[in-house]
């Protein structure tokens, strides 16, 4: 299979088009069509639901599998060259870094700014994921460095722990009734309407601080990052147990934030494959981090 023939066809999956794909790619339609036909016999599946004139192109359950690992593929590949693509003398090129949402960022931003001064050449990378979606990325080497928010599995990695750690609370309007208390202890979400991340391990984290099965409290929706969630709880959908300094909660907006009690703190690593090769960039990233902890 061809790295440019997979280019080929995420060019059609973003246009909806082949005569569009074929247009930004400066090639004919039919040579177009020959290439997606080969990729399919090639697979033995149909890959494009192809429509009358001036329909839109969509994909078959298929074509989305083949998506989604054609932007790993394409993404890993030009990761790859990119980290050839560098001068012996001059360090540059790319850190890709992916994290689930935390305050703990603002560490990898003091240190990033701190190397730009003397390496302005290297570009930064986030990726915004759960720990499960991170780890994955990770392993797939798509991600030179993971932040992980505890609790996380941290068996395969060589990490740092930060000095840094997130508080555990629940988000809500500033209307609610709750709102009036310091902090939120397990018997005031008997029956709230429950918006909860449903990255694995927090479940039980959370069970072992409540003494409750999880399962039982009334969760109402999931969420994979905050703010999403935090537009439901604005709604008043529910409210939302997440980590503190993710939701602007000052006088001028509608959410207010109350740790759990007793307190419920996360620790938070940064992580890396075991035996990884890193680039040159990624090389002096990770000098900069172990000078700074």
């Amino acid at each position: 299979m061809d790295i440019r023939i997979l280019r080929y066809f995420l060019a059609v999956v973003r246009e909806e088009s082949i005569s569009g794909a074929a247009q930004f790619l400066h090639i004919t339609q039919p040579t177009l069509s020959r290439q997606l036909m080969d990729l399919e016999e090639e697979l033995g599946v149909k890959l494009l639901n192809r429509g009358k004139k001036n329909q839109r192109v969509t994909l078959t359950e298929e074509g989305m599998l083949l998506r989604r690992r054609a932007e790993e593929i394409v993404a890993l590949t030009d990761k790859t060259v990119s980290e050839f693509d560098t001068s012996q003398d001059i360090v540059s090129g790319d850190i890709y870094i992916g994290g689930g949402e935390t305050n703990a960022m603002r560490l990898i931003a003091r240190i990033g700014k701190k190397l730009q001064a003397q390496y302005p050449l290297i570009r930064y990378h986030l990726f915004s994921g759960n720990a499960d979606d991170v780890a994955e990325r990770l392993d797939k080497g798509l991600l030179d460095f993971g932040l992980f928010i505890e609790p996380a599995n941290m068996e395969r990695y060589n990490y740092l722990r930060l000095p840094v750690t997130d508080t555990w609370g629940l988000l809500m309007r500033k209307d609610s009734p709750l709102a009036d208390k310091k902090s939120i202890r397990t018997e005031d979400l008997e029956n709230l309407p429950l918006i909860v991340s449903r990255q694995s391990m927090v479940g039980n984290e959370l069970a072992g601080w409540s003494g409750r099965d999880f399962d039982n409290l009334n969760i109402v929706a999931t969420y994979n990052l905050i703010y999403n969630a935090s537009l439901m709880v604005d709604e008043g959908f529910g409210y939302a147990l997440c980590l503190d300094r993710l939701v602007f909660s000052a006088d001028n907006n509608n959410f207010c934030f109350r740790p759990l009690e007793p307190g419920l703190e996360a620790h938070l690593s940064i992580a890396w494959k075991k035996y990884q090769v890193f680039s040159k960039a990624a090389e002096k990233f990770l000098e900069a981090l172990q000078e700074e902890l």
